[in-house]
């Protein structure tokens, strides 16, 4: 299997250096054990079965690596706010919320669990923030702000 038909359309997985580097929402991805394994978790994910990933990832370097680590440690159906990411990496809210927007693996890092203080901030998936609403309800998130 080189993709996975979610509920919010085609998924694949990049890899680098045998670790998973991106989720790409189309069917333009790699193949091999990694995704294999990827594509089987995203799949157990979507029904109900798993609520953290043991993957290889390219966790990325700097502020980036940092904050996608943080995203990863926040627990199935719960969320943080940028400014509580940024007090634990030592950063800017602004600058937490830009390495968010930036992460390339988005649901095996879940940037989805990232929360304005007042807002459910943005999404760079398809779909943009309505996905994110998806996914956080998939995940049964308290505190859902609609």
């Amino acid at each position: 299997m080189r993709v996975l038909d979610t509920p919010f359309g085609p998924v694949a997985l990049r890899l680098r250096e045998g670790r998973i580097s991106a989720l790409i929402w189309g069917r333009d991805g790699d193949e091999g054990a990694p995704v294999q394994d990827g594509l089987r978790q995203l799949a157990e994910y979507f029904a109900g079965q798993r609520h953290v990933f043991d993957l290889p990832l390219d966790w990325g370097e700097g502020l980036n690596g940092a904050v996608r680590r943080a995203m990863a440690a926040i627990p199935f159906g719960e969320t943080r706010t940028y400014g509580e990411i940024s007090r634990l990496v030592g950063a800017p809210a602004q600058a937490v919320g830009q390495a968010c927007g930036a992460n390339p693996i988005p649901i095996i890092i879940p940037c989805h669990r990232v929360l304005g203080a007042k807002t459910l901030g943005g999404f760079s998936a398809p779909g943009g923030v309505e996905t994110k609403v998806a996914l956080l309800r998939h995940e049964g998130a308290a505190g859902l702000l609609i």
